[in-house]
């Protein structure tokens, strides 16, 4: 490093911060360093670095479906705001296993991570928060959480959500709403059926068409004859978020139907794909970015004091009404869906 300065006509301390790129540094001093690491054949042994800092400027980003288009919006959230203070993060998809979440842990504990940010995979159990603190590791829960009580979390009002979407399909003059999507049990389920069953409830309907199938567009096109073939076929389909939902008009599509004249559909969290689908997805936007830069900002802090009390983002969603939705068809019930 003393080389470099010597070469670029700089401090030895003005090499460092360009290594570490740091915003301090006048564009044109940091070229003229960089040109000067090239002559010289100068590589930054970041290895050795760590072994003399206390942080390594690395999180770790677990998330439980990273196909779903909702997570690679929040993962660009966190590298937002993890980006601009210098931080990498290491993500890792669990796919609802938790033993493969613990071995990405460990992993990253090897590695030694400033901390995590955990979409917690269904089946975690509180014991997990426990040997983080016995590792002394920060940690964030996101989207999901698996104990509420003394930890850090961001994530979106799932059941106020779900709420708003059934009182607006019961407003349209539906009655027989299904509920469709998810196979695990976890917080952000629990929040969106409670939605769902105390919006049919205060106003006497039946909330027991409950479908469950995986979070696929496959699953959501396949799921539409069990909806459409039932004696008593419902008149609109709440749908767990809106990658099931996009399946489910494929589904309609594919039988001559509809989506908003044959059969209300909705989804949940207004991915980018919504808006272009034709019927356009009505859906309930939960600002998968923002709660990625939330997850983010409390880990920082977390981070920088270790000590600090607990604090929870709640993040209000937002009814998107498009034209999946539509009015019931009076003739749903005569018509002939063989």
């Amino acid at each position: 490093m003393t080389e470099v300065a010597g070469h670029a006509g700089v401090s030895r301390s003005t090499v460092s911060l360009v290594l570490r790129g740091s915003p301090l540094v006048a564009a044109e001093t940091r070229e003229r360093v960089q040109a000067a690491m090239a002559a010289l054949g100068y590589i930054y042994n970041r290895g050795a670095a760590t072994l003399r800092a206390a942080r390594t400027q690395t999180v770790g980003l677990l998330v439980c479906e990273l196909n779903n288009p909702f997570y690679a919006e929040m993962t660009a959230g966190v590298d937002d705001v993890l980006d601009t203070e210098g931080f990498v993060a290491f993500i890792a998809n669990t796919a609802e296993q938790p033993d493969r979440q613990d071995r990405f842990l460990q992993r990253m504990r090897e590695h030694n991570v400033d901390g995590v940010i955990l979409c917690p995979a269904a089946g975690t159990q509180s014991e997990l928060l426990d040997r983080l603190d016995r590792w002394r590791l920060p940690c964030v829960q996101a989207l999901r959480f698996v104990s509420d009580r003394g930890r850090d979390y961001a994530g979106v009002d799932y059941q106020a959500g779900m709420e708003t979407v059934t009182e607006h399909l019961v407003s349209l003059g539906h009655r027989r709403i299904a509920f469709v999507g998810g196979t695990l049990d976890h917080s952000a389920y629990a929040g969106r059926i409670a939605g769902f069953a105390a919006a049919m409830r205060r106003h006497g309907l039946a909330d027991d068409l409950v479908l469950r199938c995986p979070l696929t567009r496959r699953s959501g096109a396949e799921i539409a004859d069990d909806l459409l073939n039932r004696p008593q076929p419902p008149t609109a389909a709440l749908c767990y978020n809106d990658v099931v939902a996009l399946g489910l008009m494929l589904g309609l599509e594919a039988r001559g139907l509809r989506a908003g004249r044959d059969l209300a559909v909705t989804g949940f969290d207004d991915v980018p794909e919504a808006a272009l689908s034709r019927p356009a997805l009505t859906t309930v936007a939960t600002s998968a970015r923002q709660i990625g830069q939330d997850a983010a900002r409390l880990l920082l802090r977390r981070i920088a004091d270790p000590l600090g009390p607990p604090e929870r983002i709640i993040l209000p969603s937002r009814l998107v009404v498009r034209d999946s939705c539509g009015a019931p068809s009076p003739s749903l019930h005569h018509r002939d869906l063989s």
